[in-house]
This record gives structure tokens, C-alpha cells and sequence, in this order.
């Protein structure tokens, strides 16, 4: 956390608006077949032939969705395509091309934009996306990043929110609730730092969840294992705002109920212990963290032989009727009514 104050700083008015984009874009090439112009135009040209097209935005803002006391710049720019890609993964879908828009202000010299862009192009590399386009401009406020997701899928093989039966079973990938308990660690440690600014952290207990906050990945191996499976969703979700809220999400716009049982919620070893240590419940964490980037969905009953002991999904519930609402169903077997406890970013502080 101690900042190096010996390193070159180019001002941003040395290149001004045009000579800061091709610095920023000139090594940035393109490899879809889809991509027919990129970056250097007044628009991309993109072309899918017979494909379906699904876009996504996500925007982060400095102070409210990343802190640079604890964030890399490297990081933030490979989690800001990261938490894109995933919406298009949630469509059952392939993402293909990324537009990248950052608003600074001008104490960002050019290196630590260079930085963001590391992290960009190598989430870009890895997950097989061209960046095509975005904009930059200045900001009063810090830092603002937005990126615009662009993927393709058959017609037949997008996932929707609104698509889940009321027998179908839910399932999730990996394990939930990690990203928000590294988010606590790391507030603790900026807050030690803050008071004593020669203390190094010591944070090899908490690396696990420290990686899922400052550098998820997106689950793009499950689009392949569900068409190895012969599994297609009915419904599906990326979970970024909390389990609850994602569940609720599918429930509302598919017209049913859902049973959630807490027993089944998977969690990681690492996240019990530290959930312990800062005196959490550890169901609360799991089911109200955001940006664990799994994916949440619904299958038909049928599929469940073919999903059954494969160590990607566990089956945390099933729908129901929407007449039997939505609910928590404790070890202690009680129904608990199940609220939308996720980050709301829009929140009033003086509201619960």
C-alpha cells in the first residue's frame, strides 16, 4: 500500500485527447471474424450473419464501486471486462467484442492509464475479445470507467431471466459470498494503513477472498459444459448484486416461487473462518454478497441425472408456484421470506 514517489508521471495534457487514444490503442489488434473494422473509425463494424447480437454497460465509478487505496489500476481495468463479459455468459451466450470509455481527472498521469489498459487488454486476450472503440474524457471526480460487452449466440441457445418453471431446480457455479468478505478485509486493512501508514498487512489468510474481490473471473466454461451435458437452462443470471436479489430477479420475471435451502449454499472454507473473525453470519454473507460473478440458473427437472455430482453446479433449491412466495428454508427447517438484501448503490444511507 506504500506508494512509489519516484515514478514517472506524464501529464495527460502532454498528448491531449487524440494522441492519448492511439497511445492507449496503437498495439490493440483485432482476431473475431465477426470484427470487420475496429478501433480508428467513427463506429465498429461488426458482422454475425446469422447470429443473435446481445449487449451489455456496466459503469464504475471511483468511490462507489472501487477504492484505488487497495484496487491496482491493472486489476481495476481486468475486473471492469471481467464484470461485462460475465452479463454476456449469463445469456448463455460468447462475448466478442468490448468498447472501453474512461472519464480522469488530471491527477492520472499517462502511466497509470497505461496501467488500467494492461489490465484491459490481458482480460481482453483471455476471455477473446476485440476492443473495438469507447472514448475518453476529463472528470471533476476521479476516475469513471465504462465498458460495453457485445456477444453472439444461436436464437435457440439464449438463456433469459424470465424463462424458469415452476418444478425447475436451481442451480449455481462455484461458491458465493467471498468477493464481499475480501471487500471487508480489505476496508480493514485501507483503515490500519490510514492509522499507521509503515504497517504492512500480513494477508496470506485471506488470499482466496482478497483474489475473488480485486480479480474475479467470469465463468466462461460453463456455456461448453451445459452443451457437453446436453443441459440447457431455462432461466439464468449473473450473480454481481447477491444471491438473493439474482434469485429473486429469475422468481419475479418468470412468474414463480422458489425454495432456497441454506444448507445447500456453497461457501468456501476460507470465507467460514473469516466470517468467524469479523463476527458474520455466514448465511447472511453468502446469499447478500455481490460480485462473486457465478452464474445462477434453472434446469427441468429431467436434467438433474445429468448435472448430478458434477463438481461446477450445486442444486441450492427448486421453484415452486409463485402463489408460495419466495423463501430461505433455515438448517432448522423454518421458511424464512427471502428480501433482496444486495448492494444497491442508489440506496439512501439513512434507509435500512
Amino acid at each position: 500500500m506504500i506508494e512509489d514517489k519516484n515514478q514517472q508521471r506524464t501529464s495527460l495534457g502532454n498528448l491531449g485527447e487524440f494522441g492519448l487514444i492511439e497511445h492507449l490503442t496503437h498495439d490493440i489488434t483485432t482476431s473475431n471474424v465477426g470484427t470487420l473494422k475496429g478501433i480508428g473509425d467513427d463506429a465498429a463494424v461488426l458482422d454475425f450473419k446469422d447470429k443473435k447480437v446481445v449487449v451489455s454497460t456496466d459503469l464504475l465509478v471511483e468511490g462507489v464501486h472501487f477504492d484505488l487505496a487497495y484496487m491496482p489500476l491493472k486489476h481495476l481495468g481486468y475486473k471492469a471486462v471481467v464484470v461485462n463479459v460475465s452479463d454476456i455468459y449469463a445469456m448463455n451466450a460468447v462475448p466478442t467484442q468490448i468498447t472501453v470509455s474512461i472519464a480522469v481527472s488530471n491527477r492520472f498521469p499517462v502511466e497509470a492509464l497505461d496501467e488500467l489498459y494492461d489490465g484491459i487488454k490481458l482480460a481482453a486476450k483471455i476471455y477473446g475479445v476485440d476492443i473495438v472503440g469507447g472514448d475518453t474524457t476529463s472528470s471533476q471526480k476521479g476516475m469513471i470507467l465504462s465498458i460495453t460487452a457485445i456477444g453472439e449466440a444461436d436464437a435457440d441457445a439464449i438463456a433469459y431471466r424470465n424463462g424458469a418453471g415452476s418444478t425447475d431446480l436451481l442451480v449455481v457455479t462455484g461458491d458465493v459470498g467471498a468477493a464481499y468478505m475480501g471487500l471487508q478485509v480489505l476496508e480493514r486493512e485501507r483503515q490500519v494503513f490510514q492509522v499507521n501508514p509503515q504497517n504492512q498487512p500480513d494477508l496470506d489468510a485471506y488470499s482466496y477472498l482478497i483474489e475473488r474481490q480485486l480479480k474475479p473471473e467470469a465463468r466462461r466454461d460453463i456455456k461448453e459444459i451445459l452443451k457437453a451435458l446436453d443441459v440447457k437452462p431455462t432461466a439464468m443470471i449473473d450473480v454481481s448484486d447477491g444471491l438473493s436479489s439474482e434469485i429473486i430477479h429469475i422468481a419475479k420475471q418468470s412468474g414463480v416461487g422458489c425454495n432456497l435451502y441454506e444448507e445447500k449454499i456453497p461457501v468456501d472454507p476460507q470465507l467460514i473462518n473469516v466470517c468467524e473473525e469479523f463476527n458474520l453470519d455466514i448465511t447472511t454473507v453468502a446469499i447478500n454478497g455481490g460480485e462473486d460473478y457465478e452464474l445462477l440458473f434453472t434446469i427441468k427437472m429431467e436434467d438433474f441425472e445429468k448435472i448430478k455430482g458434477n463438481p461446477n453446479f450445486t442444486i441450492i433449491g427448486h421453484m415452486t408456484q409463485e402463489s408460495e412466495g419466495i423463501h430461505l428454508i433455515t438448517r432448522a427447517n423454518t421458511k424464512i421470506p427471502l428480501k433482496s438484501r444486495g448492494w444497491n448503490a442508489l440506496q439512501n444511507e439513512s434507509e435500512e
